[in-house]
């Protein structure tokens, strides 16, 4: 984003190439900053340096911005009463015309900020040139773009917990359904759905909570530390700051024109809620198919193929875990766009903007179709349940029954091994040896081996907090929904 300040906060942005001067390029009259030029603008530098045709969906960030920073110079002396209240009508004015495409934004101005404060000047004259004083582009924009990141990581909340919900909806609907729980893609102990489905409601709660810790950094103000070294106008930060909503002052003017780590730590948030999402519907994609046979995605969410007329495709669930790669990326392109930045503000900080809105759209998208997806698949009860006793789900249990009755843990894992190991080469479960073959596997089993043995008891025998135990199970479920209202 462009950033040399105007004549009202004294020149101190970076240096603008220049082409050769010529007379019939001459764009003086567009330039904020151009007092100390002799020369035009290359027309091609405007082009390549423009951030107007992305930056302008701050609009109502700046303008609102820029409302505040005007009360707040009338009430230190520098506007009168009636210029404070030219220049607020004036941007609300503005701010209209942009909501109903009525305005017209000039790739010569550069940013959205000077687009805007242009406008003002033309529809109000010198009185609108006032409203500048005591700030720069850099904390103005730093400002905007952190109430923007505010908003969104609200509006994200909302959508986060919108999904939790959808998964806390499933649990009466998925009441009693075991699935096979997995380690290594290969089947572990039993769980039931709900639990499943409980497990991706801590991981989204812990996305929020993240969200929410970066909200507070976020929520500074940086506005009225100018350039970099502050300003000699008598202004009052803490007023501009209870306006906006702003919980604090960015305390360091050097510190406030250079900081990006609000950004940085937002599409690091942004990254851990598409990692999480794309797990999920990795998960979903393998259960769709026909190997596996769990579940029927809803169709509102699959597509077809061009050639073969059988497919239902999960491409919705494809592509949020492909998607996923472009929110990495933009983290990854921020890191590399700041890890050399000397103190304060440098112009490759104007490419940030596009890689956080890119990453704050994608990870919207997404959420948007993981809530009523979510809601609208239907688990294949009876293809679950029909191989619900392959894998030895219950060996663990077996193991820990053992270990209740006295053997050292290592000693019960080396039986229960060697007893899968048998009912692997027969092809049939623990439940169907003999109880001579388990008496014989260690002397303290007996008959009531069988009260432990199979998927319903083995879901039963758990008994720790945060188990897939009914009952732990529905406590928890209890909790949610609780939370959730």
């Amino acid at each position: 984003m462009a950033d040399p300040s105007t004549a009202d906060s004294a020149l101190s942005g970076p240096e603008n190439p220049r082409a050769s001067a010529s007379a019939s390029q001459s764009v003086s009259s567009n330039a904020t900053w151009g007092g100390v030029f002799d020369g035009a603008t290359d027309k091609r530098v405007e082009r390549f340096s423009e951030s107007v045709s992305y930056d302008r969906r701050l609009f109502e960030h700046d303008i609102r911005g820029s409302v505040a920073h005007s009360r707040m110079l009338a009430s230190v002396g520098v506007l009168t009463s009636d210029e404070q209240s030219q220049i607020e009508a004036g941007l609300t004015m503005i701010g209209l015309e942009i909501q109903a495409g009525q305005f017209e934004f000039r790739q010569e101005l550069e940013d959205v900020h000077m687009n805007i404060e242009r406008a003002l000047i033309d529809k109000i004259g010198d009185v609108g040139r006032k409203l500048h004083t005591g700030r720069s582009r850099n904390d103005q924009v730093s400002t905007d773009f952190r109430m923007w990141v505010r908003t969104e990581i609200d509006r994200l909340d909302g959508l986060l917990k919108d999904v939790q919900r959808a998964f806390v909806g499933r649990c009466a609907t998925d009441e009693g359904v075991v699935l096979p729980g997995y380690t290594h893609l290969q089947r572990a102990q039993p769980v039931l759905a709900a639990h499943y489905w409980l497990a991706y409601c801590e991981k989204l709660e812990r996305d929020r909570g993240r969200l929410a810790d970066c909200r507070r950094r976020v929520n500074q103000l940086p506005l009225g530390t100018a350039a970099l070294a502050g300003t000699t106008i008598p202004i009052d930060r803490q007023m501009v700051a209870d306006d906006l909503g702003f919980e604090g002052l960015v305390a360091n003017s050097l510190d406030s024109s250079s900081d990006r780590d609000f950004a940085l730590e937002f599409c690091s948030c942004l990254s851990v809620i598409a990692v999480h999402l794309s797990g999920w519907a990795e998960e979903w994609v393998l259960w769709s198919t026909t190997e596996f046979g769990f579940l029927k995605p809803p169709q509102a969410f699959c597509t077809g193929s061009s050639i073969m007329p059988q497919k239902i495709n999960p491409d919705v669930l494809e592509l949020i875990r492909g998607k996923s790669a472009r929110v990495i990326g933009s983290l990854q392109s921020l890191l590399v766009l700041t890890k050399g930045l000397p103190l304060a503000y440098n112009r490759d900080l104007q490419e940030d903007k596009e890689r956080v809105f890119d990453a704050a759209d994608t990870v919207t998208a997404c959420l948007e179709l993981a809530a009523p997806l979510v809601a609208g698949a239907e688990l294949r009860r009876e293809s679950i349940a029909s191989r619900l006793d392959h894998g030895y789900l219950d060996a663990t249990t077996l193991m820990e029954h053992l270990i209740k009755l006295g053997v050292p843990q290592r000693t019960a894992h080396e039986t229960i091994g060697k007893l899968v190991g048998v009912a692997m080469q027969r092809g049939v479960r623990l439940a169907d040896l003999e109880v001579q073959e388990f008496t014989s596997a260690c002397d303290k089993l007996d008959e009531s081996v069988y009260e432990v043995l199979g998927v319903d008891r083995a879901i039963e025998a758990f008994r720790s907090v945060g188990s897939t135990h009914p009952d732990r199970v529905a406590e928890q479920e209890a909790v949610w929904r609780e939370r959730l209202s």
